[in-house]
């Protein structure tokens, strides 16, 4: 369930493209997206994302609350500090992400589906001191690439955290030693969204660029950063997109969904494993979000998963994020057939084959067993996916 889409005044200005989808109601890019993007890089870029949500939860019981509710450990969060949080099913797939950032009086959450996380959040106030408020036509997020948080009498800014391995979180990577996403910069400042253009202008008069999603979305990807609306369906689970890095705490107390949480990540595998794609650019052809992706050609091909992200990197060229088997050779090449005929790809494994955490538990006895799976949390009734 989403907002409806707020077109920003930042389409008005010279050579904006407006982006469709997920990111309809801002900018695509603005006439130059490879100079867009060397800009991101360099670190001398805003963009334009006053298409996300933004909700407020504000009362002396907003943290323990919000900590009672999601996959993270927020009851003492320190104001200032950012980190990103889960709403899951009683099943643990991922039903609502959000990054939240607390300025010492109210919490400030950015998602991509704002009405349903604030309806959710509604229904479980209960007798508890905390008001929820869907707050994006008052606000709105300006991106840009860097890393520190707010100074002193800035607005209130999240900072991303991936891909830095949380207190209590864990990775799926095949490569624990380095990850490509330690290069990317990335925070949302909130700003009232009456200021939004003059908050822009504000830093391209200090020498700064205007960048599209287009550069946004390339970085994203490059860095295997997961993304809510395109990464997630019905039956995800954080293990498969290596968010436990950054959004889920193994070690806090019972939520929704918990038990499968630490059903998969004790003893069993995730079914499914993002990982990273280099199309074939020779064709100019490039697959659109959805696509499936086959190991093998002709009759012998196999459905092997979808394309979940896809975009143009300036010196990697066509890239993208799949939703694979995790089964699936990780050093097959894969074929994504297009309007353009079939686009090969080579894998980048962002979530390793085998399914094992880094920090995985030594396989149990039987008594162990049953502790490691959430014995005795009664926010859900999870399952175990495969094992």
């Amino acid at each position: 369930m989403t907002s409806p889409t707020l077109t920003s005044p930042m389409l008005m200005r010279h050579g904006a493209v407006p982006d469709a989808g997920a990111d309809a109601g801002v900018a695509w890019h603005y006439g130059d997206p490879a100079a867009e993007q060397r800009a991101l890089a360099a670190g001398r870029a805003v963009s334009d994302q006053s298409h996300l949500g933004i909700i407020t939860v504000s009362g002396p019981d907003r943290l323990t609350w919000l900590n009672s509710l999601t996959t993270q450990e927020v009851a003492a969060l320190a104001p200032g500090v950012s980190t990103e949080l889960m709403i899951l099913t009683p099943q643990g797939r991922i039903e609502h992400v959000a990054g939240v950032v607390d300025d010492g009086e109210t919490a400030w959450l950015i998602t991509e589906t704002p009405t349903g996380l604030a309806t959710f959040l509604e229904r479980m106030k209960f007798m508890l001191r905390v008001e929820v408020a869907d707050v994006t036509g008052e606000w709105a997020a300006i991106g840009e690439a860097i890393s520190s948080p707010a100074a002193l009498g800035e607005p209130v800014t999240w900072v991303d955290p991936w891909p830095h391995i949380s207190d209590g979180g864990t990775t799926y990577a095949a490569d624990t030693s380095e990850h490509p996403g330690d290069a990317r910069a990335w925070r949302l400042v909130i700003v009232p969204r009456a200021t939004l253009e003059s908050e822009i202008d504000a830093r391209l008069e200090a020498g700064w660029s205007l960048v599209g999603t287009w550069a946004t979305e390339a970085a994203r990807i490059a860095a295997y950063r997961p993304r809510a609306s395109h990464e997630v369906d019905e039956t995800t689970l954080p293990h498969e997109l290596d968010w436990l890095r950054t959004a889920v705490h193994l070690h806090k107390g019972c939520y929704r969904g918990q038990e499968t949480v630490a059903k998969v990540h004790n003893v069993g595998r995730p079914p499914r494993r993002l990982t990273m794609l280099h199309l074939d650019g020779s064709s100019h052809a490039i697959p659109e979000l959805g696509a499936q992706v086959f190991l093998g050609e002709g009759d012998d091909a196999k459905l092997a998963g979808r394309i979940t992200s896809v975009g143009r990197h300036y010196e990697y060229g066509p890239i993208a994020l799949a939703m694979i088997k995790r089964s699936t050779d990780p050093s097959a090449t894969l074929n994504v057939p297009t309007d353009g005929g079939d686009v090969a790809a080579n894998q980048d494994l962002i979530v390793n084959a085998d399914g094992f955490s880094a920090d995985r538990p030594a396989k149990p006895g039987p008594t162990m067993k049953g502790m490691l799976m959430g014995k005795g949390c009664t926010a859900d009734g999870g399952d175990l996916p495969e094992e």
